[in-house]
């Protein structure tokens, strides 16, 4: 293929809404740190700045290489690998707020989901081949969910439950637009539907005023969460009952992203943040949505959902149009695993899902999954290049 075909199938609109969301991402952390005395917060946004830069080679790099190499020549390395350093991080890894999540400078559970999300893409995605012959069975099935399923146990051994709500869902949407066995996912899903329920009854009957302590820790006792898990889904279910407490980081979220009102108080300007009522480990990671939201109001939140839609949309669309197997899969699969951090991290900062340590793509502050997010968007960018070049067998 021609640099000039490359260059005209590349998406300039999903490309140029990267990029404004990483320019967001950088103004959000560089308000939010210089609103702390601490100088410490200070620099963040430039280690911000220089993950994306990074980031912005690896998409290029990703992009004008065809996804079909890449997927079959590193998909199952990279997994395998990935794997090695979610185990090494329960042995090894830096104990911070609870979890063992970071191994050195990097969170293994950030690449084990690009990881995941591109085998899944290179096996079901094949359309010949034994693994495309059986797919269709519970043999399938029970590949899928081995794939799936061990990464998402370490995961949650750290424990990290967030990482795992994301990656559920992208690879379920993948193996069921790839047909594997869908009799079983619906299934699964109906099961899994009907077991959050349940836990969320149960919670929700314990944590609920009046109930005798007896029974409060007789419930809590059969539920598979571990307490601070309880604490955040009582805090969902009941976020006036402890408001200087439990419920704290929620109210004081709903209350900055109310006050900004239609046009905000300006950048920087952030009483919230200012004033220390959102602490700064969360408000510049999994709440800070609330400081952009208060700072640019009804127009700057609704702004950026919108950049998030020019992102996402065109990664559909390539899904759509792409006429390989993988590399559609590949498409939907990464844009959905985006879209569940979009709408998880956005959901918990205004009460609608229990509070999960989850950031939002491009503006929280996290070097290893910015460049995870690029890179995976630089494999979509790939699967719009090459997807009228001829299809070959790897």
């Amino acid at each position: 293929m021609s640099w000039s075909e490359r260059l005209r199938n590349f998406n300039y609109l999903a490309f140029a809404a990267m990029l404004a969301l990483v320019a967001v991402g950088t103004v959000a952390i560089w308000s939010s740190g210089n609103a702390r005395a601490e100088a410490v917060f200070h620099g963040k946004w430039v280690a911000n700045l220089t993950a994306a830069g990074v980031g912005l080679v690896l998409y290029f790099v990703l992009a004008f290489a065809d996804y079909r190499k890449t997927l079959s020549f590193f998909a199952l390395p990279a997994y395998v690998v990935s794997l090695a350093l979610l185990v090494a991080v329960l042995v090894f890894g830096s104990t911070v707020l609870g979890g063992r999540r970071w191994l050195w400078f990097f969170q293994p559970s950030e690449v084990a989901k690009l990881c995941v999300v591109a085998l899944v893409a290179s096996v079901f995605g094949a359309a010949e081949g034994r693994i495309a012959a059986f797919k269709d069975s519970f043999r399938g099935f029970l590949l899928a969910a081995v794939m799936v399923g061990v990464p998402c146990a370490l995961i949650l051994a750290e424990p990290d439950l967030g990482t795992a709500l994301t990656l559920v869902p992208a690879t379920a949407l993948m193996l069921f637009v790839a047909r594997v066995w869908r009799r079983g996912l619906v299934i699964t899903a109906a099961v899994a539907a009907v077991a959050a329920l349940a836990v969320l009854g149960a919670v929700y009957e314990a944590e609920k005023p009046g109930v005798a302590p007896e029974r409060r820790e007789r419930i809590l006792k059969m539920l598979p969460l571990r307490p601070h898990q309880v604490k955040r889904v009582r805090v969902f279910l009941f976020p006036e009952q402890d408001p200087r407490g439990a419920g704290y980081n929620l109210m004081q979220a709903k209350i900055s992203i109310g006050s900004g009102g239609l046009t905000g108080k300006g950048i920087g300007k952030g009483e919230t943040s200012r004033l220390k009522y959102l602490p700064p480990a969360i408000s510049m990671n999994d709440f800070i949505f609330c400081v952009w939201a208060e700072e640019t109001g009804f127009v700057g939140s609704a702004a950026l959902l919108v950049l998030f839609a020019l992102l996402l949309v065109p990664c559909c669309w390539i899904a759509f149009v792409c006429e390989d197997g993988r590399g559609r899969l590949f498409a939907l699969g990464f844009a959905t695993l985006v879209f569940a951090h979009v709408y998880i991290n956005l959901a918990m900062s205004i009460g609608l899902v229990p509070i999960t340590g989850l950031p939002l793509p491009f503006v929280s502050s996290g070097r290893t999954f910015l460049v995870v997010v690029m890179c995976g968007l630089g494999l979509v960018q790939s699967v719009s290049i090459h997807r009228r070049s001829p299809v070959h067998t790897f």
